[in-house]
């Protein structure tokens, strides 16, 4: 029990230093340093007077000091509670022409705080009404269909068709579940990947041939070229390729090409491109509607994949960039292209890749 004592004091030092307010502090510094030359004084003068009047001359001196203290503090705090009564009142303005340095240092970190919150908040109401709308179509449209084959006689035609979209739906509740399990992670500081050399050619193969079906649906030729290794995650790396690819496809008018460069992983379509500068759409929580090929995207559903894809090349140690370059001249004997366009491409950069 002994042993206990000696740790519970600093916490209540600790408690008590917490709860004490600026000007109090500030009211003890100034009457310290106005009443202890006073009680040198007095004691080096060794007055002839009796104790009792030499305590009373004391106590009426340190009562001066703590007044005095009291009062400069409240002076020299004046800016100090001015703008605490404008945050506590919502009430928050420019600064006074009497705020000092450090007063108008801290309303401008306050200000800047208050404007991120408030775009974040509005990002996450924006996400979230977008949730909602994306989860109650497909479950909307789900518990029909799964009505519809347990409660009424319908064809094996129309039954094996129903029972792919319902497929399709749920697919697409758990690609969207996923998207944010996703950024919640990748929103993060920090975020951890456990590296190991990755073959990259084999990487990009591997997205290809999951999104072949896809292409081929869509009429858009996937190719794949070059060779690298680099240490990377890959089940986390391959995950941001397959999003770039993804997207890309939803875009491309008749091609889609990975390839590995020096620089890192390519992804390059024939689409419209970007409506906005990547800076802005890349966000997690996206507070603007976007419009891509003509197609409106809600708030908050546009930039979700970017996002993720960006925070997971800087987990690497490169960044994800945007650009617009010419369409290569075709090889004979292919014919030219009657409408020559500008590729959109996505590079995912990485640090040290090795031919």
């Amino acid at each position: 029990m002994s042993t206990g004592s000696p740790l519970t004091a600093p916490r209540s030092l600790r408690g008590l230093r917490v709860r004490t307010t600026l000007r109090a502090q500030f009211t003890t510094v100034i009457f310290l340093l106005a009443f202890l030359p006073n009680i040198v004084m007095t004691l080096m003068a060794q007055p002839a007077l009796p104790s009792v009047q030499i305590f009373a001359w004391m106590v009426l001196v340190g009562a001066t000091c703590g007044l005095v203290g009291f009062v400069l503090s409240g002076a020299l705090l004046t800016s100090v509670s001015r703008l605490r009564a404008e945050v506590m009142s919502g009430q928050f303005g420019e600064a006074h022409r009497d705020d000092p340095t450090e007063i108008v240092s801290l309303r401008a970190a306050f200000t800047d705080l208050l404007g991120r919150l408030s775009t974040e908040q509005a990002r996450r109401n924006a996400f979230m009404a977008t949730l909602v709308h994306d989860l109650k179509t497909p479950l909307i449209a789900t518990g029909h269909l799964t009505k519809i084959i347990t409660t009424l006689p319908v064809p094996e035609d129309e039954r094996r068709m129903m029972g792919e979209q319902i497929q399709a739906e749920t697919a697409r509740l758990l690609g969207l579940v996923q998207q944010m399990a996703d950024a919640h992670r990748f929103e993060q500081e920090h975020v951890q990947v456990r590296v190991a050399p990755t073959d990259l050619r084999t990487l990009l193969d591997e997205v290809a041939g999951r999104v072949d079906a896809q292409a081929q649906e869509r009429g858009v030729q996937i190719s794949v070229h070059g060779r690298g290794m680099a240490a990377a995650d890959a089940p986390i790396l391959e995950r941001a390729v397959l999003n770039l690819v993804v997207n890309a496809l939803r875009y491309a008018r008749s091609q889609v090409t990975l390839a590995v460069t020096p620089s890192g992983l390519t992804v390059t379509d024939d689409g419209p491109g970007l409506p906005a500068p990547l800076d802005d759409l890349a966000q997690p929580f996206n507070a603007q509607p976007t419009t891509i090929a003509g197609k409106q995207y809600t708030a908050g559903t546009a930039g979700l994949g970017l996002f993720i894809v960006r925070r997971i090349a800087q987990a690497h140690g490169g960044d994800l960039q945007y650009d617009r370059v010419p369409t290569p001249p075709p090889e004979p004997p292919d014919p030219p292209d009657l409408h020559p366009s500008i590729l959109t491409r996505f590079t995912l950069s990485l640090p040290e890749v090795q031919p």
